[in-house]
């Protein structure tokens, strides 16, 4: 689960390293309306960068599910362990009933 975990961060930084490589496409909601010759143009390396960026987008998706989905399996020991300590804790270690045979009698009045 440890390597699952250190292979979804690299995953994390490279995507984060391919986004901020990209060029802004720029121009928000406004400039998919007003351009709709160039919508079968010609694209040039974005077009390596967003394959990219799905291809670790959906890497890190199936991580994370895998990791999930090995992380309950293993949560049953840590579950039985805790619950150990938690049995062990509330149990007294003296009886109840029993009283240690030290104790000074405090009903007696001292001079």
């Amino acid at each position: 689960m440890l390597l699952l975990v250190i292979v979804a961060i690299i995953v994390c930084v490279l995507l984060g390293l391919i986004v901020l490589i990209q060029n802004p496409k720029g121009g928000g909601l406004s400039s998919n309306f007003s351009s709709s010759s160039q919508l079968l143009g010609v694209q040039k390396t974005g077009d390596i960068l967003e394959k990219g960026t799905w291809i670790l987008a959906v890497a890190l998706i199936v991580l994370s599910l895998t990791i999930n989905v090995v992380g309950k399996t293993g949560a049953g020991k840590v579950e039985n362990v805790n619950q150990e300590q938690i049995d062990k804790a509330s149990k007294p270690s003296v009886p109840v009933n029993s009283a240690p045979a030290s104790l000074p009698d405090l009903n007696k009045k001292t001079k």
